[in-house]
Parts: structure tokens; C-alpha cells; sequence
């Protein structure tokens, strides 16, 4: 026989019942160079992730740390090797890449990352750091990226635009072929965000870095 119970749950209770809620990301601020925000999605839905480079003298060495996965790791070498061989673009000496050693990590270390989304970050990361340049304030980006220079649409749009909003993005730039995602999102939910639609990796660093170089800048140069 069936019995029929009538529960009602306070918002107060939610925490006691489900446990506590997982800590999002918020935007840091653009004040270090090589730091740049990226949008991610996770089976609990989107959110934001930082990218995060240094450079210190040494003889070229990569090091990709952040519990990255194979895909991710394919998307940094792709990105650093764009930066080489865009060198002169970018104002930069390319025997610089010979005499620097290149650190990428991306926080939370405890929990595993992969896919191609974040190819675009990582290039944005990678110029920031090598230029000194500043990232334009709350921005962020999502996409994959060739050796060429195309930028590649990617999925789960809904979920990092909503993770963007609610960490305090006021821009975001996305592949063109990825307009039409957002286009199918209910305008109330896009409210107060701009976006920047891009096809090459070109067009993306020209969005997201400043000509103003960081506070207390290091001279990147072949030689000390």
C-alpha cells in the first residue's frame, strides 16, 4: 500500500541535506602577466579555470603542470609553437624561446583536465608572458587552436556563458562558428556580456591583450 508523505525542506536545510556547495571561481584581476581566464566545462556544469605562465632563464624547456590531460598538453605545444614561429609579430626576438624556460600550469591540482577548449587561453597566456603585455579586464575565452592560426569551435557554450556571468566576465571571445550557440540562449542570460567572434588566433590576441605592459615588467630578452 501506498502512503502518501508530505515533506517540505527550508533553503536553510539544503546544506545539512546535500552538503556544502562546490566553491566557484571568481575572476582575478589582470595585474600578472601570463595569466589568463579560460571557460571550461565539467559534468556539474561550466566554470571558469586559470591559465598561468612564468618564465625563467634556462634553454627552451616546456613544463606543463595541473593534472593536465593528453589533449591539453597537445593544445600548449601547439600554442607555444604559434608563438615561435609569429615571433616577429609579437615584437619578439625568436632566440628568446632558446634561452627561457616556460612554465603552464593551471590550478586545482587534485582534479583532472583535458580537452581542446582551452588552446586559445593558453596562447593568450603564453603572448601575455613573453610581452609583458596586460590581459584586458574580465575576459575570458574558450576554443581550440591549429598550427595554422584557426580557431576552432568548441562545445558546452551554455554552460561556461553562465559560469562567466557568474564570476563577473564582462566579455568573452568564441570561435564564429560557436555564434549560433549563443544565439539559441535565452537573452536574459546573456544580459550585460559582450561577445567577440574570431577565426584566427591573430584576431584572438589582439581582443585580449592591452599595449600597456604589467607593473615592473621583465625585460624578455636571448641574453641576460
Amino acid at each position: 500500500m501506498d502512503v502518501e508523505h508530505k515533506v517540505s525542506v527550508a533553503p536553510e536545510e539544503l546544506i545539512d541535506i546535500l552538503g556544502p556547495s562546490h566553491e566557484k571561481e571568481r575572476y582575478e584581476g589582470n595585474e600578472v602577466a601570463g595569466v589568463v581566464t579560460g571557460l571550461a566545462w565539467t559534468p556539474a556544469g561550466g566554470d571558469i579555470l586559470f591559465i598561468e605562465t612564468s618564465v625563467v632563464r634556462g634553454k627552451g624547456k616546456l613544463t606543463l603542470t595541473g593534472n593536465l590531460g593528453d589533449v591539453m598538453k597537445e593544445s600548449a605545444v601547439i600554442a607555444l609553437q604559434y608563438l615561435k614561429a609569429h615571433a616577429e609579430e609579437f615584437d619578439l626576438d625568436p632566440k628568446v624561446f632558446d634561452t627561457w624556460d616556460v612554465h603552464v600550469h593551471v590550478p586545482a591540482g587534485a582534479i583532472p583536465k583535458d580537452g581542446p577548449s582551452a588552446g586559445i587561453t593558453m596562447l593568450t597566456a603564453l603572448a601575455s608572458v613573453f610581452t609583458q603585455r596586460k590581459v584586458r579586464k574580465f575576459l575570458a575565452m574558450t576554443g581550440e587552436i591549429t598550427l595554422r592560426g584557426q580557431v576552432l569551435p568548441v562545445g558546452g557554450i551554455k554552460e561556461k556563458i553562465l559560469a562567466a556571468r557568474r564570476a563577473g566576465i564582462k566579455e568573452i571571445v568564441l570561435c564564429e562558428a560557436n555564434q549560433k550557440h549563443v544565439e539559441d540562449i535565452q537573452a536574459r542570460y546573456i544580459k550585460g556580456l559582450r561577445f567577440h567572434y574570431v577565426k584566427t588566433m591573430s584576431e584572438v590576441v589582439e581582443r585580449a591583450l592591452l599595449k600597456e605592459k604589467v607593473d615592473a615588467a621583465k625585460q624578455i630578452t636571448p641574453t641576460p
